[in-house]
């Protein structure tokens, strides 16, 4: 990592990508980074401010999943294309073939043959997700050893019962074909699970903000689902993706995990450091999940597989190949939570 080395970062303003601009800029990198719209300031105002800092090492550049050639010019002269466009929602999904499939697949596709056709990248860090790795939590009774680990695939999510993780899994697996078509650059993939931490952005339109302000304004107060979650700090996915980038030994899949937790233990964690805050208690019924889910958006094959189902991961790979120390997740919660209620988001408010 030097100060001439130039670093595309697809999905630039995205939860995720705007720490990893954030660090490769720290770190003397020159960033080329793409976004929907460059002048819509509302959504990249984190990169305004990262622009403001740093000057000209953040070029940013338009670029859209569907469109062809649409990331030609951002990755000229890169040595590194992280790809971590893509859509994210798991609810309220209408057309999931164009809102979730397409962009994620074609937008995959579409990263790499600008790649390609660099003549300069020599390695692609993709962002994929632990749902590329099982489709649910009851699919770990047929693992062996009854561990999540980076061998393991989602063989299960179709796109009528689990379509967001149907597109994490196609578009990780539409990379390693592309990869297997070419010998200019080598392909390493990030493997997060579900993400929480502070935001360099000041929106809360994103799913990890909208579960963390669920918990702090009262929403889960009467109780909360039995669902277990691999959870990881955002800080912790932004290093492993620059170490999947500049570690010469980097290869593979990482699952990308600092542990499996519930919501109740997400709750009590909080709980111990916003006593003032409405936090959940105990878990909500199942009977009351089948009459609610629907409205809320989760449908009863979703409900099914994973309420009450435990979910184990192994994260070793991930901390032998990239070095990763991951942060404590108590610390990852209060952080993300302290970030929300220091801006307003939450009325009754309390520090730790």
């Amino acid at each position: 990592m030097t100060t001439n080395t130039k670093v595309c970062v697809t999905g630039a303003s995205g939860y995720i990508a705007s720490w990893i601009v954030k660090y490769l800029l720290e770190n003397g990198c020159k960033v080329h980074a793409t976004v929907r719209d460059k002048e819509n300031k509302a959504k990249i105002g984190q990169l305004i401010k990262l622009q403001d800092e740093f000057g000209d090492r953040l070029v940013l550049f338009n670029a859209d999943l569907l469109q062809e050639g649409s990331f030609a010019k951002a990755v000229e002269g890169c040595e590194i294309m992280i790809h971590t466009a893509s859509p994210f929602f798991v609810t309220r999904i209408k057309d999931p073939q164009k809102q979730l499939l397409d962009p994620a697949v074609m937008g995959t596709r579409n990263a790499l043959a600008a790649a390609s056709q660099s003549g300069t990248v020599k390695r692609v860090v993709l962002t994929s997700s632990i749902a590329a790795t099982h489709g649910s939590a009851a699919d770990i009774q047929s693992i062996d050893g009854g561990v999540f680990t980076e061998k393991d695939w989602n063989t299960q999510s179709t796109i009528k019962t689990n379509p967001y993780s149907l597109s994490k899994t196609m578009a990780e697996k539409a990379a390693w074909d592309v990869t297997k078509s070419q010998s200019q650059w080598d392909l390493v993939v990030i493997n997060p699970g579900f993400v929480m931490g502070p935001s360099l952005s000041d929106r809360i339109d994103g799913t990890s903000n909208s579960i963390m302000l669920q918990f702090l304004n009262g929403t889960f107060r009467t109780g909360v689902p039995d669902i277990w979650f691999g959870l990881v700090d955002v800080r912790d996915v932004a290093k492993a993706h620059i170490a999947a980038a500049f570690r010469q030994t980097a290869s593979g899949r990482h699952l990308l995990v600092e542990g499996a937790y519930t919501f109740l233990q997400m709750g009590k964690i909080l709980k111990q450091a916003f006593p003032d805050l409405p936090l959940p208690k105990s878990k909500a019924p199942k009977f009351l999940l089948y009459l609610v889910g629907p409205f809320l958006g989760y449908k009863w094959s979703y409900i099914n597989s994973n309420i009450g189902h435990v979910t184990r991961f192994d994260n070793s790979y991930s901390i032998s190949d990239l070095d990763i120390s991951y942060i404590p997740m108590e610390q990852t919660l209060i952080d993300h939570a302290n970030q929300l209620i220091r801006d307003g988001r939450v009325k009754k408010r309390k520090s730790c």
